[in-house]
């Protein structure tokens, strides 16, 4: 073997592992972003207000969801760190102080939800959504603790290079959710007819049944046995559940503030009208399932990164993961760009026979293609520094990014200059590309920090 295949070598087995690792989050992402499918169809079958009213609750959900989701996001990087450092006695009492803070967030999440309905007045939302979307709350609101702590088993699983439950418990959600969603909606097999709110009932008996089996596998496998996940239940421990929040909780407000952006986005082009709003509303469900891709390989990368430093590869280990990551996103990202370059025409049409709506949406489409490229760096990046632990500094830069850059410049361009959805997207790629360069240079000096302070061991 030459020295040069030796050289190689590291590389493309670190590039097979994360790969191996990433192909069942992607899955599993889009297993979730399959689940507001599913939910649309049921919704729009049952009538107009059902729909608009599950549409205006999966949103108010969905924005507060991503504050636990993120910082529920640190376990997979400080589970991952141990096992790489083969401290494996710690990750058992690590983890039932994870369970700790995903409780608390999910009767916090039941909390909210729980009020919600109060908020739809003062938002504006229109009288004949109103019961609907509240309806649909008021189901959804007891599936949040099992969602919450769904998530603390599942990141454990993927911080210790196990990401088959997420593949399969995604999609064997969505097995469940449509057939019992129906039934719940329009009262089949003898059930009442709930509408809305069966919807959301029937989502809350999904989340707690994955929650279910995962326990129970996480208590059963032989995979897991030498971690002695549950063999005792410790008091909260504030210092550990700190260490969680002070990595995790600026991750969530780092997701949100991204999703907000997205969110924001919607509501002002909302404004412009009913074919601007529903050419956006076809692009960004584009956009969103082709992010579901590097999404899932930044979370690979982020625990590749941390077991890479906690087995004191260093260096040169960490960098190799960060790398692996990145080639596997350019190539996605090249292939996603392409196909939208390529074939927004026909993608806009599978959405809608609306010849003005098919037309913009392609339009939009081609910003989409745009953004390919820096949304997967600002994505990778992202769970790079999350496999450091350095989450604080980037959790600003993406303030800055997402607030001080994209939301304005397309506010100013779309309404301001009156060029409407497309100056929106302008904007929005405008807040990426600059996320990608301040977070990639964020992980750039990180890691250099890191090598200087191995050196001065």
């Amino acid at each position: 073997m030459t020295s040069r295949a030796q050289a190689r070598t590291p590389f493309a087995s670190e590039v097979r592992r994360t790969a191996v690792l990433a192909a069942p989050l992607v899955g599993g992402h889009l297993a979730t972003g399959l689940f507001g499918f599913v939910d649309s169809v049921i919704a729009g079958r049952h009538g107009t207000d059902t729909l608009a009213g599950v549409a205006v609750g999966t949103a108010m959900f969905w924005l507060p969801m991503m504050v636990p989701m993120g910082t529920l996001m640190a376990l997979p990087a400080m589970v991952s760190q141990l096992d790489g450092s083969g401290r494996h006695e710690r990750i058992g009492p690590l983890f039932r102080q994870a369970l700790w803070l995903a409780a608390t967030l999910g009767l916090l999440l039941f909390g909210f939800l729980s009020l919600a309905g109060l908020l739809l007045a003062p938002m504006g939302i229109a009288a004949e959504v109103r019961p609907a979307a509240a309806a649909f709350l008021d189901g959804l609101r007891w599936g949040m603790p099992a969602l919450t702590l769904y998530y603390a088993m599942r990141y454990l699983s993927d911080g210790l290079h196990w990401t088959l439950p997420t593949l399969v418990l995604g999609f064997g959600g969505l097995l469940l959710l449509a057939p019992l969603g129906y039934a719940l909606t329009f009262g089949l097999g003898g059930l009442p007819e709930l509408g809305a709110k069966g919807l959301g009932l029937a989502s809350s008996v999904m989340m707690w049944t994955q929650a279910t089996v995962f326990f129970a596998y996480l208590a059963r496998s032989k995979r897991f046995a030498g971690l002695h996940l549950f063999v005792r239940l410790e008091a909260p421990d504030a210092r550990q559940i700190g260490a969680l929040l002070r990595t995790g909780l600026p991750i969530g407000i780092t997701v949100l503030m991204e999703g907000g952006l997205f969110i924001a986005t919607a509501l002002l082009i909302g404004r412009l009208g009913e074919v601007p709003a529903a050419a956006h509303q076809i692009a960004i469900n584009v956009a969103s399932l082709c992010f579901m891709i590097p999404f899932g390989v930044a979370e690979a990368t982020t625990v590749r990164v941390g077991h890479a430093l906690g087995g004191g590869r260093g260096t040169e280990g960490v960098r190799r993961a960060v790398w692996a990551g990145l080639a596997l996103v350019l190539a996605t990202q090249a292939l996603t760009g392409l196909a939208l370059l390529l074939g927004h025409d026909v993608i806009a049409a599978w959405y809608t026979r609306d010849a003005a709506v098919a037309g913009l949406a392609a339009s939009l489409l081609l910003f989409a293609a745009a953004f390919q490229f820096p949304d997967g760096v600002q994505a990778l990046s992202n769970g790079a520094l999350r496999g450091l632990k350095d989450t604080q500094v980037p959790m600003l830069l993406a303030a800055l990014a997402y607030w001080g850059v994209g939301m304005p410049l397309g506010a100013g361009l779309g309404l301001g200059l009156g060029l409407g959805p497309k100056g929106m997207w302008a904007g929005l790629i405008a807040g990426l590309v600059v996320a990608a360069v301040l977070l990639g240079g964020r992980f750039l000096r990180s890691s250099r920090r890191l090598q200087a302070f191995a050196d001065g061991q």
